[in-house]
């Protein structure tokens, strides 16, 4: 029994970190407890974390694990930034509502980069590398299996793209709906395999070429998204890897499989070639009220309402009976105005016949002016119109430590334009600065590390995947994706640092 709890005293953590690597990516994004107020819940994978950063406390009190210095203080400063931006935002600002909401953003951001100095402290060799990546693999082997099996075999999914998912529902989805395996939606899905697509690419050329069936699952479940960020992030970062290291046939595969997946995942095409559209825009000569034609099916991405030039839009604009009224925008603005009077005449308990309805219709298009413009999906007029404009006007408001935490909702979808919103100068710079000593530090360790060069560009080609992705989404706040950046890069730190080629970093 002796050898048994010394055995286990010196493994613990080490047990505890196998669990995570498991826990973290696979286990549903299910609620313990609802957040008043949000659809952002605590969970049950913030037990399991609570409880490695137990063990991993007491084993530092007795000294034995080592705490790596060299980022601490850069790490600590953010975090007092954070609670600071906190403290102004609800008793000084008043610009956080929620109390509570508030709080638990600031810690949250703790919570997810602390699992960077457990990792860090756990790696003392190149074994427990290798250890570690064998076991990350197979979760992502797992992920993307059950991604196809979410597609094409009815698996349930759980969700938190919207507030009532967000309570723990297991979904089946649709034929037309984007896959998410086991993580909370598919942009969570595609950030999580592009960030280890150019590491597989590495294994494959370094290690074993049978790891190029794993990056293939990978890349079906990145078309299965239908992520338009994230495929390219995918295209910027895993690509470059390859021709930088005129891997020449390899690169072509990869082009040749990438071609063919993508015009296979029709919803994915599609929302590509909608992204921007050239669409006939109907202008209320009255009211300036602006109408966008369209007639969606279930699969369709709807087109949004922002006009890029609308000044200039609006003195291109003729009048409706200039043009031709049975073209496919003047037939789908119509319905869209006979949709609008119905539901008028719904409020108002008056029932029209078809042809009192066909008269209106009639005099509100009459009522018209039309022009071309392009005009780009919902998802990117909501950034453009609302999202990026809200963080941006955050940021000039408070330009300091911004307006705090949870305080421009949920989502901005550009993890930049939020860190400014949120944190102002002080938190964004102080967050981009270990972001940049991470990335810098795994450059130069790639130039000069001859025998993981190929592993650490792997590891650093997907950390610039990332960095992209980061332009349309908040990926460094969602949670499985910010605990398993953090974790890979404890490990790649630790390496370094006990590295005789790359030097060793300081700890205490």
């Amino acid at each position: 029994m002796k050898k048994l709890f010394t055995w286990l005293d010196n493994n613990i953590l080490k047990i505890l970190l196998v669990g995570y690597i498991f826990f973290i990516p696979l286990f549903p994004k299910l609620p313990f407890q609802m957040i008043d107020y949000t659809y952002i819940a605590i969970r049950y994978e913030d037990f399991f974390v609570a409880l490695v950063y137990f063990v991993f406390f007491i084993q530092l009190l007795r000294k034995k694990v080592s705490l790596n210095r060299t980022y601490l203080i850069l790490f600590v400063l953010f975090w007092i930034s954070t609670f600071i931006s906190f403290i102004l935002g609800f008793y000084v600002q008043h610009t956080i509502i929620i109390r509570n909401v508030g709080f638990l953003n600031a810690l949250r951001r703790i919570e997810y980069m602390s699992i960077f100095f457990v990792f860090a402290a756990s790696v003392k060799s190149r074994k427990d590398v290798v250890f570690y990546l064998r076991l990350i693999l197979s979760t992502i082997v797992i992920v993307t299996l059950y991604g196809l099996g979410q597609k094409y075999l009815g698996w349930p999914a759980v969700q938190t793209m919207n507030p009532e998912y967000a309570k723990g529902y297991l979904l089946v989805l649709d034929s037309w709906a984007r896959i998410s395996s086991t993580f909370g939606g598919h942009y969570d899905l595609a950030a999580f395999l592009i960030f280890f697509m150019p590491l597989l690419l590495a294994l494959t050329v370094k290690v074993n070429k049978w790891y190029y069936v794993v990056f293939l699952l990978a890349l079906s479940n990145i078309a299965l998204t239908a992520s338009r960020v994230s495929y390219g992030a995918y295209v910027l970062s895993a690509l470059p890897f390859l021709l930088y290291f005129r891997k020449w046939v390899l690169l072509l595969i990869t082009i040749v499989a990438t071609v063919g997946l993508t015009l296979l995942s029709n919803n994915l095409t599609q929302r590509i070639n909608r992204t921007f559209q050239t669409k006939q825009i109907f202008i209320d000569k009255t009211t300036g009220t602006t109408t966008v034609p369209r007639r969606l099916q279930p699969d369709d991405l709807p087109i949004g309402d922002y006009i890029i030039d609308k000044n200039g839009a609006d003195s291109r604009a003729v009048d409706v009976s200039t043009i031709d009224t049975n073209t496919k925008d003047a037939r789908e603005v119509k319905l869209n105005l006979l949709d609008d009077i119905r539901n008028e005449a719904k409020k108002t308990g008056k029932v029209l016949t078809a042809e009192e309805e066909n008269r209106l219709v009639n005099e509100a298009f009459a009522n018209m002016k039309v022009v071309s413009a392009v005009i780009p999906d919902i998802s990117v007029a909501t950034r453009l119109q609302v999202e990026w404009p809200r963080a941006i006007r955050a940021f000039l408001k408070y330009p300091i430590f911004g307006k705090g935490p949870s305080s421009i909702t949920e989502a901005t979808d550009n993890d930049y334009l939020r860190w400014l919103g949120e944190f102002g100068f002080v938190g964004t710079a102080l967050f981009l600065l270990i972001l940049g000593k991470l990335f810098f530090t795994l450059f130069f360790a790639g130039l000069k590390h001859t025998t993981d060069r190929v592993i650490l560009w792997g590891v650093l080609s997907g950390f610039f995947g990332l960095l992209i992705n980061a332009t349309m989404i908040d990926i460094f706040e969602a949670s499985k994706v910010a605990f398993i950046f953090w974790m890979i890069m404890g490990m790649a730190i630790g390496y370094l640092s006990n590295s005789p080629s790359v030097g060793h970093a300081k700890t205490k």
